[in-house]
């Protein structure tokens, strides 16, 4: 009886066990399968797969390398010249702006109240000295020469009584000697000429005024002798027109002239600027002033004109700190003939240090720009040479540091480079097409 009570135990566990010896083997298949998907994600094979796409992105692209057979090479004469690290000049650079030399810019206003008549030039016109900028009637000049005619007439007139008293005292002179008249009246005759040659030293020194004021309104002697023979105003209509000249070559930086308009003294009319040479100003810190000094050469660059250097001499540090940015006006005097420095350009200047630092210089030949960004072409190739985009500093004796984008060892295109650069853009547009 006990055996067959344990038998059918025995024989109810067995369907029990064999669902739970099923549940552990799924268990454990499922378990097995999401380890063979962690061991394919995890992979040698799959990470190398994903280097490999880094890799790929590091590569050039096609639109960034300019190919370039041997024989085009030597036709355009093609040089090339390895980045290396060379010994520079240490520098203090500050960034300021392009103005004008004040010393050499003319604030032209009339001489006298006045209503224009002609204007000669406009903004931005080209002037050599002595050129007309404008006609005005010089209402003053008009008075004045209605005072210098009557002066003219009044030492006429002078002149005239003096040789009337003249004549009477030479006649009472010689009265007196034959007793006919007495003393008495030789000295009365001897005042009233002394009195016409006193007028006449008036009117001259009254006329010597005059001409004087004449020529503070630019009138010339032969003009001023015109109206000293007697030519009156209704045969010179326009004697009172004075013309307002350019003081030396220029461009007219300023303009506030109309014809027709009244204007005054105070007036500014126009404004001529000498930009032959310019002035750059810029803030040193408190901490670089020490190394500064007035004499100095300093070296102006510009991104109008990468790779390029502008000579300059310090010619004012200012005797006192800005107390908010605790800095120093410094000013810069720079020739400009070709007029390449424009007013309020940014410019760098650069001042020579003592000491010298090891960087990673190209020479400059080797920049050129695309959409306003400096670019330098590096062979990778026989006939390949890749565009870079670089990171310049500071340049010397025509090498120009670059701080990005070329390693050092590597070929840089120096005479050709502006070629590669016109290659690449037609390229572009091929492209796009």
């Amino acid at each position: 009886m006990s055996e067959s009570i344990t038998s059918h135990v025995t024989k109810g566990k067995r369907p029990i066990r064999m669902l739970f010896l099923i549940f552990v083997a799924g268990m454990l298949a499922g378990a097995g399968a999401w380890l063979l998907v962690e061991r394919v994600v995890h992979s040698p094979q799959a990470a190398g797969s994903r280097e490999t796409t880094s890799q790929e992105k590091a590569e050039p692209t096609a639109a960034d390398v300019v190919n370039l057979e041997l024989t085009a090479q030597r036709n355009i004469a093609l040089t090339l010249e390895r980045a290396q690290t060379r010994a520079v000049q240490q520098m203090i650079q500050v960034t300021g702006s392009v103005g004008p030399n004040e010393s050499r810019l003319a604030h032209i206003r009339p001489l006298a109240r006045g209503r224009i008549e002609r204007v000669y030039v406009r903004l931005g016109d080209r002037v050599v000295a002595g050129q007309p900028l404008v006609d005005y009637d010089n209402i003053e000049l008009g008075d004045l020469i209605g005072q210098y005619r009557g002066a003219l007439a009044a030492l006429e007139k002078a002149s005239a009584d003096a040789e009337v008293a003249k004549r009477a005292l030479d006649r009472a002179r010689n009265l007196v000697e034959l007793g006919a008249v007495a003393r008495a009246e030789y000295d009365r005759r001897d005042a009233e000429h002394k009195t016409t040659l006193a007028s006449i030293s008036s009117q001259r020194a009254e006329i010597a005024r005059i001409e004087e004021k004449f020529h503070r309104f630019g009138l010339t002697d032969s003009q001023i002798q015109k109206l000293n023979l007697g030519v009156n105003a209704k045969s010179e209509p326009s004697a009172s027109d004075t013309t307002l000249r350019a003081r030396f070559a220029g461009i007219v930086t300023k303009y506030n002239a109309v014809e027709g308009e009244v204007v005054e003294p105070t007036d500014e009319l126009f404004n001529i600027t000498d930009l032959s040479a310019v002035w750059v100003q810029a803030d040193v810190y408190e901490k670089d002033i020490a190394s500064i000094r007035v004499g100095q050469e300093a070296r102006i660059v510009t991104d109008s004109y990468p790779g390029q250097i502008f000579i300059g001499k310090i010619t004012y540090v200012s005797d006192f700190l800005d107390p908010k940015t605790r800095t120093a006006r410094v000013r810069c005097e720079v020739a400009n003939r070709d007029g390449r420095l424009k007013l309020d350009m940014f410019a760098t200047i650069q001042l020579p240090m003592p000491s010298t630092r090891q960087t990673l210089m190209i020479p400059s030949g080797a920049v050129q720009r695309i959409e306003d960004r400096p670019i330098a072409f590096v062979k990778i190739g026989e006939t390949q040479f890749q565009r870079r985009d670089v990171k310049l500093g500071a340049a010397s004796d025509e090498w120009v540091e670059v701080s990005e984008g070329i390693k050092a060892g590597e070929l840089v295109v120096t005479r050709g480079s502006f070629f590669m650069k016109s290659k690449l853009l037609r390229e572009r547009i091929g492209g796009e097409e």
